[in-house]
């Protein structure tokens, strides 16, 4: 897993599929930077939020259980560990089971994980393991979700198997599926429509690059925005949604 937002914070952090070697950027919407609202009663993102690597939602793929294409990006990742991860780090996590929302239209998995070197991580073998050990964080988990674009103004997401979480078995499967459709993408046999492949590991793909020449692309990218950025000081403040 890769971990664009670590937990309790705001900033709408993802995968810049767009841009050469896919770095990691804050989302900008409408010419500004993009927060996630604190929908009561919670802080920001309620887990280190992030993606798999090498997957890909093919939203020329219309999925056979949801019914919905796919939204074009990596497969998400929410990794219920105790440790606080920090942007860009890259983990090794066991798969416990997954969601499958709808977002605006398009199908929205998001894996259930923990980190494998979390000291609990032996406990953690399912989905149901972290509804018996972590009571009411799967609920959460679907309130957020449900509820977090409301703030800006759009309607509650939706979710396929009445928002049910599926087993892990179900998990590997999309995810093993959605491997495919990278493969099929980094190999040039899908068009990506301005999706950059550049690449530094992929045999046979023809998007892959020397690594010096990559490493002349990172080393010309702006350093990264931390302590320096100016958060906007409505971030913190609650958001009360009643619901209908």
């Amino acid at each position: 897993m890769v971990v664009e937002v670590p937990r309790w914070s705001n900033a709408k952090m993802e995968i810049a599929t767009k841009d050469p070697l896919n770095p990691i950027k804050q989302d900008v919407k409408k010419g500004k930077l993009r927060y996630v609202a604190n929908v009561f009663p919670y802080k920001g993102y309620i887990w280190n939020y992030g993606a798999i690597p090498q997957t890909w939602e093919d939203p020329g793929h219309n999925d056979e259980h949801t019914g919905c294409c796919g939204d074009n990006d990596p497969i998400d990742v929410c990794e219920i560990g105790s440790k606080v991860c920090a942007r860009g780090e890259i983990i090794r996590v066991k798969v416990l089971g997954i969601l499958a929302m709808i977002d605006e239209g398009e199908t929205d998995w998001k894996v259930i994980a923990i980190n494998v070197d979390d000291p609990d991580a032996a406990n953690y073998n399912g989905i149901n393991d972290v509804k018996r050990l972590k009571p009411g964080y799967l609920e959460a988990t679907v309130d957020w979700f449900r509820r977090y674009k409301v703030p800006d103004g759009k309607p509650e997401n939706q979710f396929s198997f009445n928002a049910e979480f599926k087993d892990k078995d179900f998990a590997t499967d999309v995810i093993k599926s959605t491997h495919d459709y990278w493969r099929a993408l980094v190999t040039k046999k899908t068009d990506g429509k301005g999706i950059s492949c550049m690449n530094t590991t992929v045999s046979g793909s023809p998007y892959k690059c020397d690594p010096d020449a990559a490493k002349a692309i990172v080393d010309a990218l702006p350093p990264p925005c931390e302590s320096a950025c100016t958060i906007p000081a409505d971030v913190d403040k609650w958001f009360h949604h009643q619901k209908n």
